[in-house]
C-alpha cells in the first residue's frame, strides 16, 4: 500500500464497510503495556498481507494511542509511507500456499540502519484471530469459518468477517529492537533472513499458543505409533511370548489400543464446547475467578506445557480448558479414565482434547507400550497435556499422595528427547460448594462408589436449581522440568545406552516430583468463606458457635493469614467475617438457631460431614500456626528453643501428610513469624526468650484453643499408631497389619467420642504416617517386615502428646487401645 489518495480512499471505504460487522479487543498483553520506546520510530509487522486484518490492528492501535500503522514514519532522515508491512505472500482467492519473500520495507529498514549506526527501530509483530472472543455466544455452524492451521483465501476470509467479525482479537507483542540484530555486523541479506526467522518462530509460537499445534490427522498419527521403536519392541516380546501370534494380528493390536487411547482434538467442537459451557457456568456458579494465569500466558510460549490440576470434581477439566481457551490460549490434550469413555459423551470429550487411559497398565506391555510413545508424541510436538497426579477425586478434600505414573511417563520422554522443554503448571481449583458433594457425602459414610453413566447428564440438569457460589482458579508456580532434575538428579543428561530403557534413577526422580507438584498446588489454595467457616465450627466439641464468638474466629483467622500469607500463590476471600457467615449461610452449609440472646450458628448431622471436605481444602495452611498453638493445652509457658524443637519433631510427619510449603531448614523463621502475629493479636505475650499463653478464662485463650483445635484429630492418628504398635511390642506387626489395626481402632474411637471426620479412619493415611516413620528412621522392618522401634520411643511420644494433646484425648486414645480386639484386627489383615 502506498499514500496515493486512491489507496487511501480505499482503505477508508473498507473500514467503513467493517465497522457494522466487526467488533475487535486486544488480549493478553494490552497495547497500553507495551515496553515501546516513543522516541524510536515503530513499525508492525502481520504474518500476511490481509486488508481487513490490517483496519483492526489500526483501530486497535487508535484505541491504545499507539503510532497507526497506516500513517508515514520517519526514518534515518527519510519518511516510510506506512509504518507496516507483512511477512509474507498472502494466498490467492481460494488458498494455496504462500511463496516465500522479503518486504521491500523490512529491506529499507535494515539498509537504513546499516548506513546510519544511529537510526533505530522497533518492530512489534501482531496477530488477529477472527472467531475467538468469549464475550457472547454463537451458533456451532459459525465456529466452522473460526481460525485455523488450514490455508485461509480471500472468499473464506470474506466469510470469516461477516459471521465472527464481531468475536474478533488482537494481540501485540514487545517491541524487537532491529538495531540490536543489525548490530551483530553480519552481511545485509544475513540479517533480513534472521529477522525473518524471528518473525516466523513468533507467529507460529503465537499460533500454537492461541489455537494449538498444527495438528497431523489422527488417522495418520495413530498409524504412526504402530511403527515407533518402542511399540516394534513390545511387538516383538508379544510374538516371542504368543507364538500362535502373528506379526499381522500382533500390528492390529497395538492399532486396536491407539484407537482406544488416542484424541480426535477437533477446533470447531473446543469452540462448540466455548459456547455451551460459558452458557453452563452461568448458571451454575456466580463467577470464575482466575489469578496467576500472567505466569502461563509467558510459559506456554517455547515451552511444551503440562498442565497439573488438582482434582476435586469432574467439573476441573472442564473449567481449566475454558479458561485457558478464553484467555488466549491452547486447552490441553487432558488424561482421562477409560470410564468417561461412554456413548455420546465419550466422543465430546475425545473430540475436545480427552485421550483415554485404563486404570492399570498390568500385564500388558504392548498396551503400555502404546500408550508410552503416544504421550510421547503429544510431548515432543509441543501438544499442551493436562493430568492429575492425585489420580482420582479426592473425597476427603485435602490432596491425595500423588500417583507417579504419569509423572514417570513424562521423565522418560523427556530423558529419551529433551530438546522441547517441558514446564509442569500447577493448578489449584478451589469450590464454594463443589458440584458432587452430596455423592461424597455418602461415600465418605460408606456407600461404594458408583460408576459413571449418561443418567448423570440429567442430574446435572436439576443441579441447576441449587446455589454453587463461585469457583477459584490458581495457577501455581510453574516447576521447569530440566531444572529440577538439575538439581534433583544431576546426571539425568547422561545418555543411556538404549534410549528407551528405563533410567536406573527414574522412580526416585517421579516420587521427589510428585512431591513438588503436590506441594506446588496447595501453594496456590484459594481460601473461601466455606474453608473458614467449615474450620471454625468443626473446631468446636458441639460443631457451634454464637453469632459474636465466630465473628472473632473468623476475624482471628483472617488476620493471621494477612499477616502470614502462606504463600505468593495463594487466596484470600474478599469481604469481613459477618460478610462471610451470610454468604456461607446463603450456601445452605450452615444453620441457625435464634434465642433471647442471639443467634447460633451451628452444622447440622449432614452437612458436619460435608463441611469436612471444605475444612481439609485448607487444612495445611493453618497447621503449623495450630501446632504451635497446642503446645499451649497443658503448658502456660514455653521457651522460644522447646517451641522449635518440638515443632522440629512434628513437622515432618505433617509435611509429609499435607504437602507444606517450608523445607526443615526454613521452619525456624517461619515459626517465629507466627510466633510474633500471635503477639500482636493477643494470643500469647513474651517474656524474654519465652512465651506465655493467656488466662484460662481470658477470651483470648478460647481463641488460642480453637486454632489448636484445627490440627488436634491430625495428632490423635499420629498418638494412636504409635501407642498401638507400642502395645503389640517389638517386631509384632508388619506395615500392613498395623495399618489395618489403627483404621479399626480409629472407627472404633470415632464411634465412641463422636468424631464426625470420615478421614479419620483413612487407611491410606494411615499406611503413608508409617512409611513416613520409616523415612525418618524412627522405625526399622527386619527380615520379616516386622516393626521395630527405638526402646525410648515410648517416653518420647508420650512427653510430646502430653504437650500438645488435652489430657481427655490422650486418655480416651488410651483407652481404646488397651480395650480394643488388637488380636482379631491383626488376623483380619
Amino acid at each position: 500500500m502506498t499514500r496515493s489518495p486512491l489507496r487511501r480512499l480505499a482503505f477508508g471505504t473498507l473500514r467503513r464497510l467493517m465497522a457494522p460487522f466487526v467488533r475487535s479487543e486486544t488480549i493478553n498483553q494490552s497495547a497500553f503495556t507495551l515496553k515501546i520506546d516513543p522516541a524510536r520510530p515503530v513499525f508492525y509487522v502481520l504474518q500476511q498481507p490481509s486488508a481487513s486484518d490490517l483496519a483492526v490492528v489500526d483501530a486497535e492501535c487508535r484505541k491504545a494511542g499507539l503510532p497507526r500503522p497506516v500513517l508515514p514514519m520517519p526514518i534515518s532522515g527519510r519518511e516510510e509511507p506506512m509504518a507496516f508491512f507483512y511477512l509474507t505472500p498472502g494466498p490467492g482467492w481460494f488458498g494455496g500456499q504462500d511463496k516465500r519473500g522479503i518486504s521491500p520495507t523490512l529491506q529499507r529498514l535494515v539498509q537504513s540502519l546499516e548506513l546510519n549506526s544511529e537510526a533505530q527501530a522497533q518492530i512489534i509483530p501482531v496477530s488477529v484471530f477472527w472467531g475467538q472472543s468469549p464475550d457472547s455466544e454463537s451458533s456451532p455452524w459459525k465456529l466452522l469459518f473460526a481460525d485455523s492451521w488450514g490455508v485461509t483465501g480471500r472468499l473464506r476470509k470474506l466469510f470469516r468477517i461477516l459471521v465472527l467479525g464481531r468475536k474478533t482479537r488482537v494481540q501485540f507483542a514487545e517491541p524487537i529492537q532491529l538495531r540490536e540484530l543489525v548490530d551483530q555486523k553480519k552481511d545485509g541479506e544475513r540479517t533480513l533472513r534472521m529477522v525473518q526467522r524471528i518473525l516466523r518462530v513468533h507467529f507460529r509460537n503465537q499460533k500454537t499458543a492461541v489455537i494449538g499445534p498444527d495438528l497431523s490427522h489422527r488417522r495418520t498419527l495413530v498409524k504412526g505409533l504402530v511403527h515407533a521403536p518402542g511399540v516394534k519392541a513390545a511387538i516383538a516380546e508379544e510374538l516371542a511370548r504368543e507364538p500362535k501370534l502373528d506379526q499381522e494380528k500382533a500390528e492390529a493390536l497395538a492399532l486396536k489400543y491407539a484407537n482406544e487411547i488416542a484424541s480426535d482434538y477437533s477446533y470447531p467442537v473446543i469452540r462448540f464446547l466455548e459456547v455451551v459451557l460459558s452458557w453452563f457456568w452461568n448458571k451454575l456458579y456466580e463467577g470464575i475467578q482466575v489469578n496467576n494465569i500472567a505466569g502461563v500466558q509467558e510459559a506456554a510460549h517455547g515451552h511444551e506445557v503440562i498442565y497439573v490440576p488438582c482434582h476435586r470434581s469432574h467439573i476441573d477439566y472442564l473449567v481449566l480448558s475454558y479458561l485457558l481457551f478464553t484467555n488466549g490460549l491452547t486447552p490441553p490434550h487432558i488424561a482421562a479414565g477409560i470410564n468417561l469413555n461412554m456413548p455420546i459423551v465419550g466422543g465430546i470429550l475425545r473430540r475436545g482434547g480427552a485421550f483415554f487411559m485404563r486404570r492399570t497398565f498390568k500385564g500388558n506391555p504392548l498396551y503400555t507400550a502404546v500408550f508410552n510413545e503416544y504421550l510421547h508424541t503429544l510431548f515432543t510436538r509441543g501438544f499442551p497435556v493436562e493430568y492429575f497426579v492425585e489420580g482420582g477425586r479426592s473425597r476427603t478434600g485435602r490432596m491425595l499422595q500423588p500417583k507417579t505414573g504419569m509423572l514417570a511417563i513424562t521423565l522418560r520422554s523427556f530423558a529419551r528427547d529433551s530438546r522441547l522443554p517441558i514446564v509442569f503448571i500447577p493448578v489449584y481449583i478451589g469450590y464454594e460448594r463443589v458440584f458432587e458433594g452430596r455423592t461424597y457425602l455418602g461415600e465418605l459414610r460408606g456407600a461404594t462408589k458408583k460408576k459413571e453413566s449418561l443418567l448423570d447428564l440429567f442430574k446435572v440438569f436439576s443441579a441447576l436449581k441449587q446455589r454453587f457460589g463461585k469457583v477459584s482458579v490458581n495457577f501455581g508456580e510453574p516447576i521447569k522440568l530440566a531444572e529440577f532434575l538439575d538439581r534433583e538428579q544431576p546426571d539425568w543428561r547422561i545418555p543411556q545406552t538404549d534410549p528407551l530403557a528405563r533410567p536406573a534413577w527414574l522412580s526416585q526422580a517421579s516420587n521427589r516430583l510428585a512431591d513438588e507438584v503436590a506441594r506446588h498446588l496447595n501453594d496456590a489454595a484459594a481460601v473461601n468463606p466455606a474453608n473458614l467457616v467449615a474450620l471454625a465450627l468443626l473446631s468446636t466439641s458441639r460443631l457451634a458457635l454464637d453469632e459474636q464468638a465466630l465473628l472473632r474466629v473468623l476475624d482471628l483467622f483472617l488476620s493471621l493469614l494477612r499477616q502470614v500469607p502462606y504463600s505468593p500463590y495463594a487466596t484470600l476471600p474478599q469481604g469481613n467475617a459477618a460478610e462471610l457467615i451470610e454468604y456461607v449461610k446463603s450456601l445452605k452449609l450452615v444453620s441457625e438457631q435464634q434465642d433471647a440472646l442471639g443467634r447460633i450458628l451451628y452444622l447440622d448431622e449432614q452437612n458436619a460431614v460435608l463441611m469436612t471436605y471444605y475444612r481439609n481444602n485448607i487444612l495445611h495452611i493453618f497447621a503449623l500456626p495450630a501446632l504451635l498453638a497446642s503446645f499451649f493445652h497443658n503448658t502456660a509457658r514455653i521457651s522460644r528453643t522447646q517451641l522449635l524443637r518440638f515443632t522440629r519433631a512434628l513437622y515432618p510427619y505433617l509435611q509429609s501428610e499435607l504437602f507444606m510449603r517450608w523445607k526443615l531448614e526454613e521452619l525456624d523463621g517461619v515459626v517465629d513469624q507466627w510466633l510474633a502475629s500471635f503477639v500482636e493479636l493477643g494470643l500469647l505475650t513474651r517474656d524474654g526468650d519465652s512465651y506465655v499463653r493467656p488466662e484460662l478464662s481470658s477470651r483470648q485463650f478460647v481463641l488460642l484453643s480453637l486454632l489448636s483445635n484445627t490440627i488436634v484429630q491430625t495428632l490423635q492418628r499420629f498418638y494412636m499408631a504409635i501407642a498401638l504398635l507400642l502395645k503389640q511390642g517389638q517386631n509384632q506387626l508388619s506395615a500392613e497389619e498395623l495399618e489395618n489395626l489403627c483404621t479399626v481402632m480409629a472407627q472404633r474411637l470415632s464411634i465412641l467420642h463422636g468424631l464426625n471426620a470420615p478421614e479419620f479412619f483413612d487407611k491410606s493415611l494411615f499406611r503413608h504416617f508409617i512409611q513416613s516413620l520409616l523415612e525418618q528412621k524412627v522405625l526399622a522392618q527386619d527380615e520379616a517386615g516386622k516393626l521395630g522401634y527405638h526402646e525410648g520411643l515410648g517416653e518420647l511420644v508420650e512427653g510430646a502428646a502430653q504437650r500438645v494433646l488435652p489430657a481427655e484425648v490422650r486418655l480416651s486414645i488410651q483407652q481404646v487401645t488397651v480395650e480394643g480386639p488388637a488380636e482379631p484386627a491383626a488376623k483380619n489383615a
